[in-house]
């Protein structure tokens, strides 16, 4: 993560990636509370180990994704069945994120670069809002353009009670900042998924290199 001016918040804004790295060493249990109720684990008795194919750290043992269907920023539904056949990453962030949200989206964005063309026309990236409040189509429109995304992810947004619901069957966290309202606190993590549907590595926060997404890519095509 990039050095940011110290500034009061930031250690209590760190938290929850920092114990998402905890877990995932030890137990893939997300134990992360969402503003309306208790996220559950995304897998009970799963587990996370570095592979003998994968880059990225593969969970075992093997389990379907959990279902996925919003809207994205222009209003299109979307839901992940429809990608059936390629290799999708899922990822959970907010487009005024002042740290690691950005750097995710760039090191997806430099991953699709290193794939090439034909490579890249393999997978799906797919962000969702933890923000339901601060993240809107016109927002998004922008952030998307400034990280030089657009076309090249979906990003789906929703209400509270709809991005609720995926957060909780995803195991993800989702809290407003006390001290700031305007940050979110929130599990960082790119969940790669096979052609298939099934839930297959992780990569954590921005300290995954572009380079494993581009590696694994082809193989969670394959399977």
């Amino acid at each position: 993560m990039t050095q940011a001016p110290e500034r009061k918040g930031l250690d209590r804004r760190m938290i929850l990636p920092l114990i998402a790295i905890v877990v995932i060493a030890g137990a893939f249990a997300l134990l992360f509370q969402s503003t309306s109720h208790n996220s559950q684990p995304l897998a009970e008795g799963t587990h996370s180990a570095k592979s003998v194919s994968f880059l990225g750290n593969e969970l075992s043992p093997p389990k379907a994704a959990p279902s996925l269907s919003l809207r994205n920023y222009l209003g299109q539904p979307v839901n992940i069945s429809q990608y059936r056949g390629k290799a999708l990453l899922v990822t959970f962030i907010y487009d005024h994120c002042p740290d690691i949200c950005p750097l995710i989206v760039a090191n997806l964005r430099v991953a699709q670069n290193l794939m090439g063309p034909k490579t890249a026309a393999k997978a799906q990236i797919i962000a969702v809002s933890v923000d339901p409040r601060g993240d809107t189509p016109k927002t998004v429109a922008a952030f998307l353009k400034v990280h030089e995304m657009t076309g090249r992810m979906q990003y789906l947004i929703g209400s509270a009670r709809e991005l609720g619901q995926v957060w909780q069957r995803w195991g993800v966290g989702s809290e407003r900042d006390a001290q700031d309202p305007d940050i979110v606190n929130h599990s960082a993590l790119v969940y790669g998924i096979t052609a298939s549907g099934e839930l297959k590595t992780v990569y954590i926060g921005s300290s995954f290199k572009p380079s494993e997404i581009a590696h694994d890519v082809p193989l969670l095509a394959a399977q």
